[in-house]
């Protein structure tokens, strides 16, 4: 199975926002991305799933993480059970409680941006 996709948790129609930036940097890397959040609307022609569901997604590299800490806690569990490579927890959403939980779990947990390691070809 070939783990090709990244999941930005916390995706927003809004193109000011740096979880927006991310799917652009993505998009223009060649690198599919699947946005969800408790947000409706689309990302550059993408649907953004309803996180509420904790639908059920094969193929995730990476999840990178656009929620603040203290709203990531609900979904914990579910993001683990997709089973990535790694977690990029991005400037303000750094959670050492789910860094722990992934780091048990064989996953790669980082704090760093997703807009500079795609700029710099550290994705």
């Amino acid at each position: 199975m070939n783990k090709d996709k990244t999941l930005i948790v916390g995706a927003t129609t809004n193109p000011t926002r740096y979880a927006y930036a991310a799917a652009e940097f993505l998009k223009r890397a060649g690198k599919p991305f699947i946005p969800i959040s408790i947000k409706k609307g689309t990302v550059l022609g993408e649907k953004i799933l309803d996180l509420r569901s904790k639908p059920n997604l094969d193929n995730v590299h990476t999840i990178t993480m656009y929620m603040n800490e203290r709203h990531q806690e609900e979904w914990e569990d579910y993001l683990l059970s997709l089973k990535p490579e790694r977690i990029i927890f991005s400037p303000g959403a750094q959670n050492p409680r789910l860094t722990r939980k992934a780091s048990e779990a064989g996953i790669e947990a980082i704090n760093a941006c997703t807009l500079v390691m795609i700029n710099t070809g550290q994705y």
